[in-house]
C-alpha cells in the first residue's frame, strides 16, 4: 500500500455547489466529462505518455478518483466486507485511510462504484448497499448517514446502487427508487428529507442525475430503471417522464443538454435520440431518434454541438454525432467501447474490454484523427472506472491501482 515513482516527473449549464479546484465529483467539475485543461499533448509517443507513478493496495472498486486541492480521494475495499476512502497526495502516497463501513458483495463487481462528491470539508457518497453518508474530511468522522433504500422503501437493483451523488446548493440529490420517491433531496447538513418525487415511483438505475438551466428554469434530469425523467430542481415536482426501456433496467448515462435539446441514450440497442423542451421545460416533443449511439455506461462528451461516445451493440465503435440533427458524422472501429472524457480539444477513451487501451483522439466532427494509444497494464479486474485529468495529469483507476500519466506538452 504505497505510492512509488516509476519514471518522468494528468447552452444550459449545470447547477453546482462551490467546489474546490480539480475534479470534485463524477466526470469532472461539471459532471459532463469535460476537464478544462490547456497545454496538453496532441499526440502520444508509441509507448504512450510518461507514467509518473502507480499506487497499489486500494482494494476492489470501480469508483473514479475525486481530486480537490492536491488531495485524491479513492474508495476501495479493505477486506471482504468493508470499504474505506484512501486519501493520497499528488505524488501518489497514501496519507490516510478513512473507514466507511460495509460495501457491496456483488461477485461480478465487488467494491464501491459510486464516485465521492467533495463539497468543502465534506465528502458525500453512496454505498452499493444503500448507505448514503456525509463524511467530515478533517476528522474522518461521519456527520450523518441514512440508508435510502430503507427510508424510501426502494429495492436494491441487480448490480447494487452505483449512483454518484449531486450537490445542489444546500440539497443533496439521490435516487432511492422508492414509492413516491424515485428521486429525493436531502439536507446536505443533516440528511433530513427535503422532498421526494410524489407520484413518480420507479426502481433506481445507475445514472448520475444532472441539473440544467433552461430559459431560466432549473431542471433536474435522470434515468431510472424504466424512464427518462424531468423534475423541477427546486421542489422535485415531476414535470414529465418518457418510457425508456433497456435490458435489466440498466441506465448509466446522464442526459446531455444543448439549446433546448436533450439527448438521452442507453446500452443494449435501446432507443437513443433527442427531444425538444417546451419554453418552460414542462413538456417535450421528440425530434429525432437513432440506433447509432447506444452508449452503455461509459458517458458522453458534448463539444461544439457534436456528441462523442462509444456504441455498445451497434458496431462497438467510437461515434461522432450532430446533436441538433442526429446525423452521424463518422464512426471509428479502431476505438472500441470505452469511457470518453475531454480536455484541451482532445478525447481520451479508456476501453472497457480486456484490450485495456487508452486512445487519444481529436474532437473534430469532420474526421477521425487518432493521436496515439497505450495499454493499461497495472491493476486488475475490469476496466470500468472513469478517468480524471487534473493539472496535466491523467489518472486511471484499475482495480486496486491508481496510475498517473503525464499528459502535458512540455515542448
Amino acid at each position: 500500500m504505497k505510492g512509488y515513482v516509476l519514471s518522468l516527473l494528468l447552452m444550459g449549464c449545470l447547477a453546482l455547489s462551490s467546489f474546490g479546484e480539480g475534479s470534485p465529483q463524477f466526470r469532472g467539475p461539471q459532471r459532463d466529462g469535460r476537464f478544462e485543461e490547456t497545454g496538453l499533448l496532441k499526440a502520444w509517443p508509441d509507448e504512450g505518455p510518461p507514467k509518473l507513478w502507480v499506487t497499489t493496495g486500494l482494494g476492489n472498486g470501480y469508483s473514479s478518483p475525486s481530486i480537490v486541492d492536491g488531495k485524491l480521494y479513492v474508495p476501495g475495499m479493505v477486506d471482504d466486507e468493508n470499504s474505506a476512502i484512501f486519501v493520497l497526495n499528488e505524488d501518489g502516497v497514501i496519507e490516510r485511510t478513512i473507514p466507511t463501513g460495509p460495501e457491496t458483495e456483488d461477485t461480478q463487481a465487488p467494491g464501491p462504484r459510486s464516485t465521492p462528491t467533495i463539497d468543502g470539508d465534506y465528502l458525500y457518497m453512496l454505498s452499493g448497499l444503500g448507505e448514503l453518508f456525509c463524511l467530515h474530511i478533517p476528522s474522518g468522522e461521519k456527520r450523518w448517514s441514512v440508508n435510502i433504500l430503507e427510508r424510501f422503501q426502494g429495492p436494491n437493483i441487480m448490480y447494487t446502487l452505483a449512483e454518484s451523488l449531486l450537490i445542489d446548493g444546500e440539497r443533496l440529490i439521490c435516487t432511492p427508487g422508492g414509492t413516491d420517491a424515485a428521486v429525493a433531496a436531502l439536507d446536505k447538513h443533516t440528511g433530513e428529507t427535503l422532498w421526494s418525487t410524489k407520484g413518480f415511483s420507479d426502481e433506481a438505475s445507475y445514472c448520475a442525475p444532472v441539473i440544467y438551466t433552461h430559459n431560466g428554469r432549473r431542471l433536474l434530469f435522470t434515468e431510472t430503471a424504466n424512464f427518462l425523467a424531468c423534475m423541477d430542481a427546486e421542489d422535485g415536482r415531476l414535470l414529465w417522464k418518457i418510457e425508456h426501456l433497456t435490458r435489466d433496467g440498466i441506465h448509466a448515462v446522464s442526459p446531455m443538454y444543448l439549446d433546448g435539446l436533450l439527448f438521452y441514450t442507453g446500452g443494449y440497442e435501446s432507443e437513443n435520440g433527442a427531444i425538444r423542451l417546451s419554453e418552460d421545460g414542462s413538456s417535450y416533443e421528440k425530434v429525432w431518434q437513432t440506433d447509432a449511439l447506444d452508449c452503455q455506461h461509459h458517458g458522453l462528451v458534448l463539444d461544439q454541438g457534436y456528441l462523442y461516445g462509444t456504441s455498445h451493440m451497434q458496431g462497438n465503435r467510437l461515434v461522432c454525432l450532430d446533436m441538433k440533427s442526429g446525423e452521424v458524422m463518422w464512426t471509428a472501429p479502431e476505438v472500441r467501447q470505452g469511457v470518453v472524457i475531454y480536455a484541451d480539444g482532445m478525447l481520451y477513451i479508456y476501453e472497457g474490454s480486456s484490450r485495456a487501451f487508452v486512445h487519444l483522439v481529436k474532437a473534430d466532427s469532420k474526421a477521425f484523427q487518432h493521436g496515439g494509444k497505450f495499454r493499461v497494464t497495472d491493476g486488475d479486474g475490469r476496466h470500468w472506472a472513469h478517468p480524471a485529468i487534473v493539472k496535466g495529469v491523467l489518472y486511471i483507476r484499475h482495480g486496486d491501482a491508481l496510475i498517473a500519466y503525464d499528459v502535458k506538452d512540455h515542448s
